[in-house]
Order: C-alpha cells, then sequence, then structure tokens
C-alpha cells in the first residue's frame, strides 16, 4: 500500500496522469527516513528540512502539513502494510500539481508515501570491501539547489551507471571548483588521525540529516576535532579513513580509493554513538 494525499491506495494502481510535474520536471523533493518499532529516526530534522526545501522551491505549504500531521500518515501507511514492528524504510515525496509548463499554473502540492521493510534496526558497519573512484563527467554546482533533496538526480544516476558499469560500490562527486562533495548517495567524511573533514554546505553537497546529527557528535567528543572544509582530490590517498553518511545506512565506510586502503576504526566508534542518538530524537 501507498498513502496518496492520505489515501491508502494499492502499489499497483495508477495514481498519476503524464502531466505530473515531478515526471516532467522534477519539481519534486523527497526524505527517506528510517523507522525502527514506533520512533521515525530524527523526523524534526526531515521535517523541518522539508520545510525550508519546500519554501526555497516556492511550493505552498498546506495548513495541515505540521510535523505531527506528516507523522502520523507515515505510521498509517506503515500501519496498513504490516510493518509497525520492525525496521522500515520510509520515503516521502512532496510534489507540485499538475498545470503549466517551467512555469507552474499553481503551486500548490501533492505527497507520496512508500514504505518498504529493512533488515536491521540499527545502524551497523558493513563488512567487505568498498570500492570508490571520482565522477569527473559532471559536476555539482556551488549552490543552494545543490543542498535540497530534490529529484533532480541525473548527475547521481548518471554516477551510479559509471559505477556500476566499472565494479564500484560507489563514486564520490566533485564540484565546478574540482572539490570533492559527496558520494552518490550521501555526504562524504575523512579521518587523518584526530581531525574528521567534511564539505561545507557552499560546497555544493547535500544538506544531510546524519550529515548535521554527527557533526554534533564529533564535536562533542574530546578526542575528535571536527573541521568543515573542502576536500581536494589529492587528499584522499592520504587520509587514514573516509566514509560516507545517509539516513538509511548511517555509516558506509569506505574500504579502497585507487591503491589506497582504509581503515574503518573512527567509522565503527561512531555508529554506536549515532544509534543511541537516533533513539533519542
Amino acid at each position: 500500500m501507498v498513502n496518496y494525499n492520505g489515501a491508502l491506495l494499492a502499489e499497483d494502481k495508477a495514481i498519476f496522469t503524464h502531466n505530473n510535474r515531478a515526471l516532467k520536471y522534477g519539481d519534486a523533493l523527497f526524505e527517506t527516513v528510517r523507522y525502527v518499532n514506533g520512533t521515525l529516526f530524527f523526523w524534526e530534522d526531515h521535517y523541518f528540512r522539508l520545510m525550508a526545501s519546500m519554501r526555497i522551491l516556492r511550493m505552498e505549504i498546506p495548513m495541515e502539513f505540521t510535523l505531527e500531521f506528516l507523522e502520523e500518515e507515515i505510521k498509517n501507511t506503515i500501519k496498513a502494510n504490516a510493518q509497525e514492528n520492525g525496521a522500515v524504510r520510509v520515503r516521502l515525496t512532496v510534489f507540485r500539481n499538475e498545470g503549466g509548463l517551467y512555469t507552474p499554473s499553481t503551486n500548490d502540492v501533492s505527497y507520496l508515501i512508500e514504505t518498504s521493510p529493512m533488515e536491521s534496526p540499527f545502524y551497523i558497519i558493513e563488512e567487505g570491501d568498498y570500492e570508490v573512484e571520482l565522477f569527473k563527467d559532471y559536476y555539482v554546482n556551488k549552490d543552494m539547489l545543490s543542498n535540497l533533496k530534490s529529484t533532480n538526480k541525473i548527475l547521481n544516476v548518471v554516477a551510479g551507471v559509471y559505477a556500476q558499469e566499472n565494479g564500484y560500490a560507489n563514486c564520490l562527486l566533485v564540484n565546478t571548483d574540482k572539490k570533492v562533495v559527496e558520494a552518490i548517495n550521501g555526504n562524504l567524511f575523512s579521518v587523518k588521525g584526530k581531525e574528521i573533514k567534511t564539505p561545507p554546505l557552499s560546497d555544493g553537497c547535500l544538506d544531510g540529516i546524519i550529515r548535521k546529527n554527527l557533526m554534533k557528535i564529533i564535536a562533542g567528543t574530546e578526542e575528535l576535532d571536527l573541521v568543515e572544509a573542502s576536500i581536494s582530490p589529492f587528499e584522499l590517498q592520504k587520509v587514514d579513513e573516509l566514509f560516507i553518511t545517509n539516513s538509511i545506512v548511517g555509516i558506509q565506510p569506505i574500504s579502497k580509493y585507487r591503491k589506497k586502503k582504509f581503515d574503518t576504526k573512527v567509522a565503527t566508534s561512531l555508529v554506536g554513538k549515532l544509534n543511541a542518538k537516533a533513539r533519542i530524537g
């Protein structure tokens, strides 16, 4: 079952027409949220990011779009799919309603909620090889639109195809200044000694929810120093660790980049703290 504007519908039911603006123009935003046994991890952060993003895209925010309303709609969808006692991946998509060409005829929106079961109720460090490569065919723009979790992800799609064709687990994306900004599906952190570095939003990376919360955890950990600064491609083979963060996986260590193999010690130490923070909100 999926939830379309509050109506629970069979997942194979036709919902959209050919005039859907998410299809035609990528005129949509989405949030991917982890749900475990009644709790939506970091839900407030997801909600406020969505509201801020809708304002940036000049979407009309419906009066009923409160924190509590959307949480209840998500939980209704999970219950309809008999998933309420497990771990669930939730995708909430908000898109401008049909009408107009590039310029919309309305700023009113609709929403769609999809859920799918997951195996682990906790963030865990996946063992095994996870090799990455730079994707340099196209570049991330250094602007606020790049910070948004919109459905305009063709760069990520092409990078994903490149990774698949060349046997990589993921690719690292670079911006127009040739700085490394993120992975295909998450934010990037590097570790060198005590220093943990992540690119600033001004470099064009996604304003990630796990990025935000992990930065707070690192800043509050005495033995680690957080630095928000650009990462050069030349740094990648000189650091001790590289890892990717997103709301579903949590922390994904990178095992290899070109000839360099990385440790996972700091990533492993942080995942426990991330789990603890996720459970208390």
